[in-house]
């Protein structure tokens, strides 16, 4: 890697990439380019090729529909707008405001978004070519095609986001997309001595500060490694992806003689934002699922069921979490097989209190929740590996004791006290060999 521009490149396409799909406006504004480019490209067909008859229209005819057309447009824009409004005011009340990061990078809603923007400015467009002997007809039947696509594209919209946004659809969301990172081949190996580099390897020869505050996001794990392969150095990371850190604090630590340009290079290789993200912190998509379910359990909202179901899909994600190593890999490896990267990662220890800990405090008095949630260490105690069952084994006893602190009659703790994968429901007294006694 020679030069600076391969590291400013990713970071600055990193931050570019980031910004779009975050962004509400900038796929409608591409869309809005093209209805103007696809007007003059339609003027330009007209008279070129040969229309059926009943293609053809009067000047007023054409007025009227481009006119209304556009009109429609701008009604159907301001309409998706009120929705997204909606949606953000009832997300942030039932869901986790952390939930709505995601929510802005829908893609759907940017398609219909830069479908009803395109249609509008294709119309618009269309309408300086009508004279009296001279009407755009082609373009005029592809406006209505338009509209007919755009209703519909309505309508799926509408579907979408009516069963998208509530919470089990939210937390089956969110566990498949923990899944698919914590399965990702992200560059990084075996996590063996990743939290204990430092201890093994002696103070670092340099330290990289960090250029502003923020979470980290992402991490250029391929450039870092040839950068560090390339100067006999090896680059640790104290910090696990998600972690705010605050200005000119420690980022990296650099073993291995580094110059005042390998630093701010070495610093380009981290993007840091305002908040955490999705793209490689499978704790962030816990992260919602609990706050789903804790909110679902607060007494404004007393709503267990909901938690419940969330537990369902928090069950998915910490088993595939905990039967493998795989999410757990921190050190990376150059072609020689020497480490030369070593980013701090979570425990299966984090893992589990961030999914458990918070749920069974604020669910102790529901016999629904803790039903449901000693299923779930049920399940993990037998699925994931062994070395972990321990760490499991920990949250089933500190659950008999919340349980046998919140009820005081003998009958609602023995039933608070069975494992029941649907809360209240499908286990029968006397089914759980403990839970009479």
């Amino acid at each position: 890697m020679s030069g600076q521009r391969p590291v400013i490149a990713w970071a600055a396409g990193f931050r570019a990439r980031q910004f779009v799909r975050q962004s509400l406006w900038v796929v409608p504004l591409i869309g809005g380019v093209i209805g103007v480019v696809l007007a003059d490209i339609d003027v330009w067909i007209e008279g070129r090729i040969a229309l059926p008859p009943q293609w053809s229209y009067s000047a007023d005819t054409a007025n009227s529909v481009l006119s209304a057309a556009a009109a429609a447009m701008v009604g159907l824009i301001g309409f998706v707008v009120t929705i997204g409004v909606l949606v953000v005011q009832m997300a942030t009340g039932t869901l986790s405001p952390r939930f709505m990061r995601l929510w802005y990078r829908d893609r759907l809603q940017k398609l219909v978004l830069a479908a009803f923007t395109a249609t509008f400015t294709f119309s618009f467009a269309l309408l300086r070519h009508v004279e009296s002997d001279s009407v755009p007809d082609l373009g005029i039947t592809l406006v209505g095609l338009a509209v007919s696509t755009d209703l519909i594209l309505l309508l799926l919209y509408f579907n979408r986001f009516v069963h998208a946004l509530r919470p089990v659809a939210v937390a089956a969301a969110m566990a498949h997309a923990g899944l698919a990172i914590a399965a990702a081949n992200d560059g990084l190996t075996s996590s063996a001595g990743s939290n204990d580099h430092r201890d093994r390897r002696g103070q670092p020869d340099a330290q990289v500060l960090a250029p502003r505050s923020g979470a980290i996001q992402d991490l250029d794990i391929a450039a870092l490694v040839r950068f560090a392969a390339a100067r006999g150095q090896v680059c640790v990371i104290p910090h696990t992806i998600g972690d705010f850190v605050t200005a000119r604090t420690v980022l990296m630590e650099v073993h291995g003689a580094a110059s005042e340009i390998d630093l701010r290079r070495l610093s380009a290789m981290v993007s840091l934002g305002r908040e955490r993200t999705i793209d490689q912190d499978p704790a962030f998509a816990l992260r919602i699922m609990v706050d789903i379910a804790i909110r679902a359990l607060s007494p404004a909202v007393n709503d267990p069921t909901t938690a419940t179901q969330v537990l369902n899909h928090i069950d998915d994600l910490l088993l595939g979490i905990g039967s493998s190593d795989r999410v757990f890999r921190g050190t990376a490896l150059d072609a020689d097989g020497r480490v030369r990267l070593v980013v701090r990662t979570r425990g299966w220890v984090e893992y589990l209190d961030l999914g458990v800990t918070e749920i069974r405090q604020y669910g102790a008095s529901s016999p629904q929740v803790c039903r449901r949630l000693r299923a779930m260490l049920e399940d993990l105690l037998a699925g994931v590996l062994p070395a972990r069952r321990a760490a499991v084994q920990s949250h089933l006893d500190a659950l008999n004791r919340a349980t046998d602190a919140a009820f005081a009659d003998p009958f609602d703790r023995a039933v608070a006290r069975m494992s029941d994968r649907q809360g209240l429901g499908t286990t029968r007294p006397g089914e759980t060999s403990d839970a009479r006694r």
